[in-house]
This record gives C-alpha cells, sequence and structure tokens, in this order.
C-alpha cells in the first residue's frame, strides 16, 4: 500500500474545516429580537412563580403562612433578574464575537 500523499490530506483537512464551521453557524439559534424578549421574559417570570409555589408548600408544610411565600418570591425574583443579567451579558458577548468575525 502507497503513502497517502500529504497535499491532498492537507487539501481534505481544509475541506473539513470549511463544512464544521458551517454546521457551528447553523446550530446557532437564530439572534432575533421577538426570540430575545421571549426569551428574557419566560426567564424573568418563571423564577418567581416557582419560588412562591415552594414557599405556599413550605408554608403548608410548616403552618408559617405567608412567611415562607414571601421569602421564596424575593428569592426566586433575585434568581429570574440574575439569569436574565447572565443571559444578556452571554447575548452581547455572542453578538461581539460574530461582529468581529464578519470583520475578519
Amino acid at each position: 500500500m502507497s503513502e497517502p500523499d500529504p497535499e491532498r490530506l492537507r487539501e481534505l483537512g481544509s475541506k473539513l474545516d470549511a463544512v464544521q464551521k458551517r454546521e457551528v453557524k447553523r446550530r446557532e439559534p437564530p439572534n432575533n429580537a421577538a426570540g430575545i424578549i421571549l426569551r428574557l421574559a419566560t426567564e424573568l417570570v418563571a423564577a418567581p412563580i416557582i419560588g412562591a409555589a415552594i414557599g405556599l408548600g413550605l408554608d403548608w408544610l410548616f403552618s408559617t403562612r405567608p412567611l415562607l411565600t414571601i421569602v421564596m418570591f424575593l428569592l426566586g425574583a433575585v434568581a429570574g433578574i440574575r439569569n436574565v443579567m447572565r443571559t444578556a451579558r452571554e447575548l452581547n458577548a455572542r453578538d461581539q464575537k460574530r461582529a468581529t468575525d464578519q470583520r475578519e
């Protein structure tokens, strides 16, 4: 069996790299305003609701109504705000990376 041609292997490697770059771009979710707003709103609303539900359950369990409901609602609100801030940072970083990739 003969040795593989190094030039053909380099050419094949560059073709594979190009295909992988296209696949990565294809897998990224679209960056439209409606999708971003829906995602942020869902994260902001869901966390306090879940926190309040957990608080209600704990209040029922320990008969401390409404103390734990209020505490868990506030913790859920803080968690929701932190999630929105983290998501906004990730989206900004992704947009900046996309902008620098387009300049190159």
